[in-house]
């Protein structure tokens, strides 16, 4: 009798001691970061306990795969552990590790898409973008993604992106075209992401968009042609900067995106456009005005008289040849730019309108009026 108390006083002590042991280096100090302050650590979606410990060994994070997995075995967590990509700082102890894995603090990164670029465009970034897995599959219809920044963790696909764009998109129109003026021209909200495709791609000054928005609507109320550059430059590049200026013929060519010879909006958006341009189309400014054209300091001059367009235009021609004089011809062509850096810029957005009778000479250069955005 007194051996088997003694064994099992044995025991309880071994089970201590054992036990105090554990707990000592659960939560004592970890290995330092081989390199910073921190480690980088991937743990993939459905590995189990033991592969992440293993996964965790292998980086420097713990010293001991099996004492780990013990670890979280004795507090039950096990099933709590998730994946993700992990910034660990140096030193930290076993249960800090525990704790990271739990609380699934993963690392974010960041994807953004601007105002004005096309699905194309934006479908490039996505399909270049080193962080995102898997093939991004085709590109989205013009106008279905909406621009912004994303933010997102290590293992997101970029087909997941994408839709995840085209989701935002369509909450957002849908919140919008709800609170709409009442006497739009616009029928649908597919017309006004259009229209607001070609306010976005005609100015870089986000409190003229209303202004320019109104523009274009009154030209829709009275049966008016857009008459738009942007719209022209897709029809040619689908939205890549045309890097000259636009030719008479390609101003009286009948195609479908054409806004100087078809009437009423184009077929599709010319680009993505942002929140700020659905807005200004869908709640524009009070105005009677119907052309607009550059003031020579990146903005534009509106005015609702012809008359009064064509001194705005002969003033702006001033401007135009006195910089040409002082910079030389070279200056009003932009240079070409490659399709990878387009993608990740904006594309130049043209200026507006000249009347189509102020246009004598080949090579028409309204779309160079604008500044580069």
């Amino acid at each position: 009798m007194r051996r088997l108390i003694l064994g099992f006083l044995l025991l309880l002590l071994i089970g201590v001691g054992a036990f105090f042991a554990e707990q000592r280096e659960f939560f004592a100090p970890g290995p330092h970061a081989r390199s910073g302050h921190v480690t980088i650590v991937w743990i993939k979606p459905g590995e189990r306990s033991a592969q992440i410990a293993q996964q965790l060994q292998r980086a420097g994070v713990v010293r001991n795969a099996a004492l780990f997995r013990v670890g979280v075995q004795l507090r039950g967590k096990n099933a709590a552990l998730k994946a993700g990509e992990y910034a660990v700082p140096s030193g930290a102890s076993m249960a800090d590790v525990m704790g990271i894995l739990i609380g699934a603090k993963s690392i974010s990164h960041r994807l953004t898409a601007a105002e004005g670029l096309t699905s194309a465009m934006i479908f490039d970034i996505v399909q270049r973008n080193p962080v995102l897995v898997g093939n991004a599959g085709t590109v989205p219809p013009e106008g279905s993604l909406l621009p912004e920044t994303y933010l997102f963790i290590r293992g997101t696909t970029r087909q997941q992106m994408l839709s995840r764009m085209a989701h935002a998109q369509q909450r957002l129109i849908s919140s919008v075209w709800v609170k709409r003026e009442t006497d739009l021209p616009l029928t649908t909200p597919e017309q006004a992401v259009i229209l607001a495709s070609i306010v976005e791609k005609e100015t870089a000054i986000p409190e003229e968009r209303r202004h320019i928005a109104a523009v274009f609507l009154n030209r829709l109320r009275l049966g008016m042609k857009l008459q738009s550059d942007p719209t022209i430059i897709y029809g040619l590049t689908k939205g890549y900067p045309l890097g000259r200026g636009i030719r008479e013929s390609e101003i009286t060519a009948t195609t479908p995106y054409n806004t100087y010879v078809v009437a009423g909006l184009p077929p599709t958006p010319i680009c993505n456009p942002g929140k700020d341009s659905l807005a200004a189309v869908l709640q524009p400014e009070k105005s009677h005005d119907l052309y607009f054209v550059a003031n020579g300091s990146g903005g534009h001059v509106f005015t609702p008289s012809i008359v009064e367009h064509e001194k705005n235009v002969a003033r702006w021609r001033q401007v135009e040849k006195k910089v040409e004089q002082q910079s030389g011809p070279e200056t009003r062509v932009l240079a070409t730019m490659a399709p990878q850096q387009a993608a990740a810029t904006p594309p130049v957005p043209p200026a507006k309108p000249v009347a189509r009778k102020q246009s004598r000479h080949k090579t028409h250069s309204r779309h160079l009026h604008r500044h580069r955005r």
